[in-house]
């Protein structure tokens, strides 16, 4: 017998306080247990455009890879990986592949783009797939772990010594990115694959979240606030109370002991959307 697991949770996007639209969309579809967030670049519209495409095509692949195990594998993936995180993976490289082409295909969306941060739970496995700089973090016991590596030039800079945490916080190159959606035809994608526990807590962010609150602040309010969307919806707040001048998405997923039945799916109340593009879904 394993042990058996629930999994709540719950979905914030948020303008913030200074943009007038939001190029952040993330979609959870319950049955899947999947998770997906991108936040969009190339301004205007365009950002929404590739946010969106990013969060479809995901999706998409996802479902298709559920109901055919033999989908189509694209990109290099490691012969230990699951289906579900070599499928994820796959997804990440067929968005990178639409942005792409939809930006060379119409001369306005020229220079459009996205980060990607996926999460997908199999039974107790969670598989990550990442492009870009908007997060994943694991709370465990207290602890809480960056699960993604940003790929911009600030942290590859803190990774070489160049630049100390403090001096990237005040980098105003923050926003350059070394790796995202749509900016080459190929793109290489992060992916790995974590064991999760009971009590654990999954948190999915774009940068509009961390460049504000800092991760003693984030795990403070996922232990201190329960309930998977209002922990989402404090630490939204937490954000615009410092200005909001991006904008804000948080997802948080909660595994908690069921004496139900396996990894059961609980089902959340009303999603909270207080931005443009967050949606749920459950087909």
């Amino acid at each position: 017998m394993g042990v058996r697991v629930r999994i709540a949770s719950g979905g914030v996007s948020d303008v913030g306080r200074v943009r007038t639209n939001n190029e952040d969309c993330y979609k959870i579809v319950q049955p899947l247990n999947l998770f997906v967030l991108s936040d969009g670049m190339g301004g205007e519209v365009h950002g929404e455009i590739a946010s969106a495409m990013a969060v479809e095509t995901v999706v998409k692949h996802c479902r298709d890879a559920d109901s055919n195990p033999a989908a189509q594998v694209i990109g290099a993936v490691q012969p230990h990986w699951s289906a579900r995180t070599k499928h994820l993976a796959t997804a990440v490289h067929l968005a990178n592949r639409t942005i792409f082409k939809a930006a060379e295909k119409n001369p306005d969306h020229r220079g459009m783009g996205a980060t990607l941060t996926a999460a997908w739970i199999d039974g107790a496995k969670l598989s990550i797939a990442h492009v870009g700089d908007s997060r994943a973090y694991l709370l465990r016991s207290g602890s809480l772990l960056q699960l993604t590596r940003d790929h911009s030039l600030v942290a590859e800079q803190v990774r070489r010594g160049i630049l100390t945490v403090a001096e990237a916080e005040e980098s105003n190159m923050q926003s350059v990115l070394l790796r995202a959606l749509g900016a080459q035809a190929a793109i290489e994608v992060d992916a790995e694959e974590h064991i999760l526990f009971p009590r654990d807590v999954l948190l999915l962010c774009s940068d509009g979240l961390t460049r504000l609150v800092t991760e003693p602040e984030i795990a403070g309010t996922l232990q201190a606030e329960t309930d998977p969307a209002r922990a989402a919806e404090k630490l939204v707040a937490l954000a615009n109370e410092r200005g909001g001048p991006d904008n804000i998405t948080v997802l948080t997923v909660r595994l908690e002991k069921d004496s139900q039945g396996w990894f059961s799916w609980l089902r959340r109340g009303t999603p909270k959307n207080q931005g443009s593009n967050g949606r749920t879904g459950g087909n």
